[in-house]
C-alpha cells in the first residue's frame, strides 16, 4: 500500500485557511442578516467587523488560488470532459442518492492527474470560477457602497447587491455542509477525513 500527495503544499494550506475563513464569514453573516433582532449570535459590532476582515482575506486567498491554479495548471483539475458528461454525472449522481448506501464500489476512482470525479468538476469548477468571484466582488461593493451601480434592474445599486451576496452565501454555507458529510462516506467514517487532513491517499 503506497502514500502520496495528490495535492501541492500550497493548495493544502490554501484549502484549511480558506475553510476557517468560510466558518468565520457564516457565523458573522448570520449574525448581521438578524441584526434588527434578538437573534444574533455575535454582537453587531463585532460581527461586521470579524466579517469585513474575513472577506478581505478571503479575496486575497482567492487571488492567491487563482494565480497558483494558472501558474501550476491545476485549474485544468476542473476541466471535465464534455464526451459523455451528462452519462458520467448521472451516474456519479446515482451512486451518491442510492449506490453509496448499498456500499456499491464508488464509479470513479481518483489519482494524482485526475483528483476530481465528474460531479466534483463541474462543482467546483461553478464555485471557483463563478460563485466565489461574485461574492467577492459584490462584498466589497456592500463595503464600498459609493462604488456600486447606481440603478440595477431600476433598482438601488446596493439592495440587489446586498441580494445576491446573500444568496450565494447562502448555496455557499449548504456547499461546505455538504462538502464536509461527503467526508464521511469512506469506507469509514473518519478515513476520508484522515486523507484530508494529511492529504496523503492510500493506494496498491
Amino acid at each position: 500500500m503506497k502514500k502520496e500527495y495528490y495535492y501541492p503544499l500550497w493548495l493544502r494550506l490554501w484549502h484549511w485557511f480558506n475553510a476557517l475563513l468560510f466558518l468565520v464569514l457564516i457565523l458573522s453573516g448570520i449574525s448581521l442578516h438578524y441584526s434588527e433582532t434578538n437573534s444574533m449570535l455575535v454582537p453587531f459590532q463585532i460581527s461586521i467587523i470579524s466579517h469585513n476582515l474575513a472577506g478581505i482575506l478571503l479575496t486575497a486567498m482567492y487571488l492567491f488560488y487563482i494565480i497558483f491554479s494558472i501558474a501550476t495548471k491545476n485549474y485544468k483539475q476542473y476541466l471535465p470532459s464534455l464526451k459523455g458528461l451528462f452519462a458520467r454525472l448521472a451516474k456519479q449522481t446515482k451512486y451518491y442518492l442510492i449506490d453509496i448506501f448499498t456500499r456499491d464500489p464508488h464509479p470513479f476512482h481518483t489519482s494524482k492527474e485526475n483528483r476530481f470525479n465528474p460531479l466534483q468538476q463541474v462543482t467546483y469548477l461553478s464555485i471557483m470560477f463563478f460563485l466565489m468571484p461574485v461574492i467577492c466582488i459584490s462584498g466589497w461593493l456592500l463595503m464600498f457602497p459609493e462604488l456600486a451601480p447606481n440603478d440595477i434592474f431600476s433598482m438601488g445599486g446596493v439592495w440587489p447587491m446586498a441580494m445576491l451576496h446573500t444568496i450565494i452565501g447562502f448555496f455557499l454555507s449548504m456547499f461546505m455542509f455538504g462538502h464536509i458529510y461527503l467526508g464521511t462516506t469512506g469506507r469509514t467514517v473518519g478515513e476520508l477525513y484522515k486523507s484530508i487532513i494529511s492529504f496523503l491517499h492510500r493506494h496498491h
